[in-house]
């Protein structure tokens, strides 16, 4: 008898949690498997100024699969259609702002679940000089199973981004 009464209290207990005790018990990893929408970017320099690189209200995506691999998107709302309807024809203006208000990269990552961060390891990017370099840390400030948030601390230009992403629904 009192091993069913310990296992019902047992049960009791764990399904009843709040959602926040499923999560401590979930890898960093774990949660963070899957695609996730782009929702908001915001880059603060060392003197305060802030900025919204792809603007209010950007589009993209984060993939991270169960075997270390990931693949990100970032634009702008509205990237031009380009007149020639021929990427390798595109005019010098339309491919600087193709450049500027999008980014592409893919590779590996890893997971410290101890300090909530995620190492990335750059296999391809739209933005080349990206390549080769250490691996790029991203320090995680929220994960539940609907948010993600992160921190680039350093990026190539000098500045820290602060990117929120929403997980994606199946369409």
């Amino acid at each position: 008898m009192i091993r069913r009464s310990s296992l019902a209290a047992f049960l009791a207990v764990t399904l009843l949690a709040p959602p926040s005790a499923w999560a401590q018990a979930t890898s960093v990893r774990d949660m963070l498997v899957g695609a996730w929408s782009f929702v908001s970017v915001v880059s603060q320099s060392d003197d305060g100024r802030r900025g919204e690189p792809f603007g209010a209200s950007p589009k993209g995506i984060i993939i991270f699969t169960p075997d270390g691999h990931f693949s990100l998107f970032q634009s702008t709302a509205e990237l031009p259609r380009l007149a020639a309807n021929d990427r390798a024809r595109a005019t010098p203006e339309e491919a600087m702002t193709v450049v500027r208000d999008s980014i592409a990269y893919y590779g590996s990552y890893t997971v410290n679940e101890a300090a909530r961060e995620f190492s990335l390891t750059l296999v391809g990017s739209t933005y080349t000089n990206l390549m080769g370099s250490a691996p790029q840390r991203r320090i995680i400030t929220t994960l539940t199973p609907t948010d993600l948030a992160f921190s680039n601390p350093r990026t190539p230009s000098g500045v820290t981004l602060n990117t929120v992403w929403r997980r994606a629904s199946p369409q």
